[in-house]
């Protein structure tokens, strides 16, 4: 058990059949870490920190909600991933109107999850962006690992913490300047548009953060692209965090997310995107930020595309790793 850990807003009955669908697939293990599970999944619903505003805290229960709308079985893998454990442990309690104190609570119930599901492959579900600052810095403190950073991003997130404080607008900023990653080790896939200010360029040339635009991404090619960044980060790095905020997605993919805009990235190409991280065994875990439900269509494309990303890297690493322990095939 972990004391930052409660039952989410949304529970379900799992209900065995041939024709599963993801709500009767996940276990809810809802405060109780215990070994056995292949992947483990966490809420954070925190918004408060959010520079637009947002309610990206109301995430993690639109996310249960619509596993009743996908089956465990992938048509362009022809596998049925049904074999993979995948436990959710429940919700980060928050404060009410302290967001240092959420961050503490973020960053222990990330310790206690590591200690008692010490082989899970870890996802976050978000909550704004500022959740992967202490969900990282808990990483390095348990493991005493370097870590490198896959950031899918429309922002570079390196605002000054003197100015924004702990917000989604400085999560990898805190990090570098507390010295808990180092600005070689992160790469930004999908930056575009107009949507950073010079300071910020400044501030990445000064770190050494790695910046890969959407044109650059789109001229190499998914596949090509990531195996780039990763045999660069495996000669630097011992594990992977990768965090994707939904922003990173045209406004005409994503309409709910609190900073929408035009000239981003496709569904499609997050989710291969997604699916090449799935085939390392070194990427730790993961976290998806910055979406708000009631910014969506009534169709709640934006909360649906948030899941099948989640889906499509379970898909990945259940055929790259973990198809001679289980029965991969239909």
């Amino acid at each position: 058990m972990s004391e930052f850990i409660g039952a989410p807003a949304t529970t379900w009955n799992r209900v065995e059949h041939e024709d599963m669908k993801v709500k009767d697939w996940i276990v809810p293990s809802f405060g109780k870490l215990t070994e056995g599970f292949d992947v483990v999944i966490t809420g954070i619903p925190l918004s408060r920190s959010s520079i637009s505003a947002s309610a990206a805290s109301e995430y993690p229960d639109f996310f249960r909600k619509s596993w009743q709308f996908f089956s465990t079985y992938s048509i362009d893998d022809n596998v049925d991933f049904r074999h993979l454990h995948v436990a959710d442990l429940g919700d980060v309690k928050m404060h009410g109107t302290n967001i240092l104190q959420c961050h503490t609570n973020i960053e222990r119930a990330m310790m206690d999850i590591q200690i008692y599901c010490p082989n899970s492959f870890y996802v976050q579900i978000g909550g704004d962006h500022s959740i992967t600052a202490p969900i990282v810095r808990a990483i390095t403190q348990h493991t005493g690992k370097r870590v490198g950073i896959v950031q899918f991003d429309t922002h570079l997130d390196l605002r000054a913490t003197e100015s924004d404080g702990p917000t989604n607008g400085t999560p990898i900023r805190q990090l570098l300047d507390t010295g808990v990653v180092r600005g070689a080790d992160v790469y930004n896939i999908g930056l575009h548009g107009f949507y950073n200010a010079p300071s910020l360029i400044k501030a990445a040339d000064e770190y050494g953060v790695n910046r890969i635009t959407l044109k650059q991404f789109r001229k190499n090619g998914a596949e090509q692209q990531i195996a780039e960044v990763m045999n660069s980060l495996k000669e630097k790095v011992d594990i992977v965090y990768v965090t994707v905020d939904m922003d990173v997605l045209d406004i005409t993919y994503a309409p709910g997310v609190p900073a929408s805009t035009p000239g981003g990235m496709r569904s499609d190409e997050l989710f291969d995107l997604l699916y090449e991280v799935g085939k390392y065994d070194f990427v730790y875990g993961m976290d998806f930020v910055c979406l708000d439900p009631h910014r969506d269509s009534r169709e709640q494309q934006t909360v649906k595309t948030g899941v099948y990303a989640f889906l499509t890297v379970m898909t990945s690493r259940f055929v790259h790793l973990y198809s001679e322990k289980n029965t991969v095939t239909m």
